[in-house]
């Protein structure tokens, strides 16, 4: 029962407070309402529908200091692994162009795991090098994997928003909340878009500078991207392989991000269909047994909306069991509610 007096108190005291505030905004908005002009309203609502993209700029900041922060790391990682392989080229046998351009593209080939085989280590060292780089490599890979492509498809979804701010048949606002709501899908559809212009741009160089067929140049490309790599098919020119450092990591990371959004999509629907279903479904008592937490055969608002929220996958029964603890340690004086005395007394 004290449990169930803590719930109702911290959820009237909100209550009372929602109820305030919104008390207040109401007579604000009407004095405002009374005493604004016809151009004073206009400049406010403007406000209102610009404020939501004022939001969206500190995001857009941090994400450039999350990808200029992993430009730098590639950029170390790839120095400190041409510095290597080029040392050691006379370790790694296969078809050779330029000495740093070589010990570049096998970087590259060797962090993504496409691995063709066109270069390959052949002493004890360069073999132990490329162990250790592939699997720093990876990790790289996972990082840029979280950041860059998230980075391009932001800075597109704010682009876009910014473009419609010049057509006045959109609501700025409504437009910024739908890309918030359907971040994911932009997202994938950015990278789809991306993934597209990769594969068209891979081909197309195979063929007018590899010198290679449409059916092969496809082939290579497909095997490159998804980090097969068999080998029958690579990048052998100078020209070729100054292509493929920037391309392979383009591409592959592209792809693997592309999934990555498809997963988030139908996770995202799935969760979605999940709250639809018990929003709508009707109760049963066995609904109402399961919500009493403190068995006194009422369920109150507060444990309806624990029970709704644990149905909905949101929480769980050790999250609610642990809040409460915690509330119990808090609560120094067991008053059911928490003050300033409490917080300093804990």
């Amino acid at each position: 029962m004290a449990d169930e007096d803590v719930r109702q108190s911290l959820l009237s005291s909100t209550n009372d407070s929602l109820n305030l505030n919104e008390t207040k905004a109401i007579q604000r908005r009407k004095s405002h309402h009374r005493s604004k002009g016809p151009s004073e309203k206009e400049s406010q609502e403007q406000e209102k529908v610009l404020q939501p993209l004022i939001n969206v700029e500190p995001t857009f900041v941090g994400l450039e200091f999350r990808i200029k922060y992993v430009l730098l790391l590639l950029a170390l990682y790839l120095g400190i692994g041409t510095l290597w392989f080029f040392l050691i080229k006379n370790q790694i046998y296969g078809k050779k162009t330029n000495g740093v351009i070589d010990a570049i593209y096998f970087c590259v080939v060797t962090m993504t795991s496409v691995g063709y085989g066109d270069l390959v280590p052949h002493s004890t060292l360069a073999k132990i090098l490329s162990c250790i780089y592939a699997f720093t490599g990876m990790a790289l890979v996972g990082l840029i994997l979280s950041n860059a492509a998230d980075y391009i498809a932001e800075k597109q979804g704010i682009l876009l928003v910014k473009s419609m701010l010049k057509n006045e048949k959109f609501n700025t606002a409504e437009v910024l909340m739908d890309v918030e709501t359907n971040r994911d899908k932009y997202k994938f559809l950015m990278t789809s878009l991306l993934v597209v212009v990769l594969i068209i741009s891979g081909i197309s160089f195979l063929i007018l500078v590899e010198g290679m067929e449409f059916i092969d140049a496809f082939y290579c490309v497909c095997s490159t991207m998804t980090t097969l790599g068999y080998g029958d098919k690579s990048f052998s020119t100078q020209e070729g392989r100054m292509f493929a450092i920037l391309w392979i990591l383009s591409s592959t990371i592209c792809l693997g991000q592309l999934f990555l959004y498809l997963a988030a999509l139908y996770t995202e629907k799935r969760q979605r269909s999940l709250v639809k279903w018990v929003l709508n479904r009707k109760l049963t008592p066995s609904d109402l047994e399961a919500a009493d937490m403190d068995h006194d055969e009422v369920v109150s608002a507060a444990e309806f909306i624990l029970y709704k929220l644990k149905e909905m996958g949101k929480i769980c029964q050790d999250d609610v069991l642990l809040l409460m603890e915690r509330f119990k340690d808090l609560d120094v004086d067991h008053s059911g509610t928490l003050t300033t005395d409490d917080l300093i007394l804990s």
